[in-house]
């Protein structure tokens, strides 16, 4: 034992630091070991469907050629970036895409918070719980069902929408045929169909608020609308911050589907975004090179509102996801 002292005496110091932050690491590991077990399938998925795919991105500065591969495209720089700027139809497509995100996280993003404190102030158990349910239901249909659902109620002749407004004298208006509505359309029924699932995380958020806050602000003389401010609000900014950066690095990915099951020659102009651009220029036209440097300044863009978000937040209030 003594012999054992001696040699670790003799030892540099920073070997011994080593050696203990070594130990450290695989104890918490070994603690934790369940936890880092079943995150093991979580990992591959990324590891192999997210990560792995990343090493395809260098056809953006290819002229990639299918039958020649990777090692033998002929290699062109940042040419396809050059064309996608001078292109006519990106910089409008662009802009459709940043106004809809820019729509999406005005309106939809503060949908679940306002309905999640809603479905809090419920006091009968039974009413919420159905409550939670119908506002759930959306979420689990597809687009092309939602899409189908909405043809059928913005009918021009014989939806419910505008049998509506024909009691109150309106002309009937073809919602999906006109480029002024399409925005609208896509972004309520995202609130439609997103709303009552994305108010889950809140809920959770708020079940974990100490009722005696609420007791002490209600002997003090605050209504339910000043608890709201000064207790739930607060309560829930962490959550809101962190689904806020998440959400902001979506900004351009407003989804493939859920865009091109309500587009048709009347609407392109204004309802065409990236991601139906990527589709018809890389499958349809097999541009697979401009299209992945196209897919490339979404996502980096993407990035850059994430660390920019996330700087601010953890600047701001303290909240951030690294």
């Amino acid at each position: 034992m003594s012999n054992q002292t001696e040699t670790a005496a003799r030892l540099p110091t920073g070997i011994k630091r080593k050696t203990n932050k070594d130990n450290n690491i695989w104890r918490l590991i070994w603690k934790y070991k369940v936890l880092y077990l079943i995150s093991i399938p979580s990992i591959l998925y990324f590891i192999i469907f997210k990560y792995i795919p990343l090493g395809g991105s260098i056809i953006a500065f290819q002229e990639y050629n299918i039958f020649k591969g990777f090692g033998g495209s002929e290699w062109v720089g940042f040419a396809h970036f050059a064309e996608m700027f001078r292109h006519y139809d990106f910089l409008r497509i662009l802009n459709n895409t940043v106004l809809i995100g820019l729509y999406d996280l005005i309106f939809a993003f503060p949908a679940p918070i306002i309905l999640a404190i809603l479905l809090n102030e419920l006091r009968l158990i039974v009413f919420k719980r159905v409550v939670q349910t119908v506002v759930y239901m959306p979420h689990f249909l597809s687009w092309v069902v939602i899409a189908g659902m909405s043809v059928a109620i913005l009918s021009p002749t014989t939806g419910v929408l505008n049998q509506l407004l024909g009691l109150f004298g309106i002309d009937p208006l073809y919602f999906l045929g006109d480029n002024s509505y399409i925005r609208t359309v896509l972004v309520g029924s995202g609130i439609w169909r997103d709303t009552g699932y994305g108010t889950i995380l809140y809920l959770a958020a708020l079940a974990g608020i100490n009722p005696e806050l609420y007791e002490a602000a209600q002997i003090d003389g605050a209504n339910r609308w000043k608890q709201t401010l000064r207790i739930t609000l607060p309560a829930l900014l962490p959550t809101i911050m962190i689904l806020f950066l998440l959400h902001i690095g979506k900004f351009l990915d407003f989804g493939f589907e859920r865009v091109w099951v309500f587009l048709n020659a009347l609407n392109t102009e204004n309802g065409e975004i990236l991601d139906t651009y990527i589709y018809r220029a890389g499958l349809l036209s097999q541009q697979y090179s401009y299209t992945t440097a196209v897919g490339l300044f979404k996502s980096i863009v993407g990035l850059v509102l994430v660390m920019a978000g996330n700087f601010f937040s953890r600047k701001t209030t303290g909240e951030s996801l690294y």
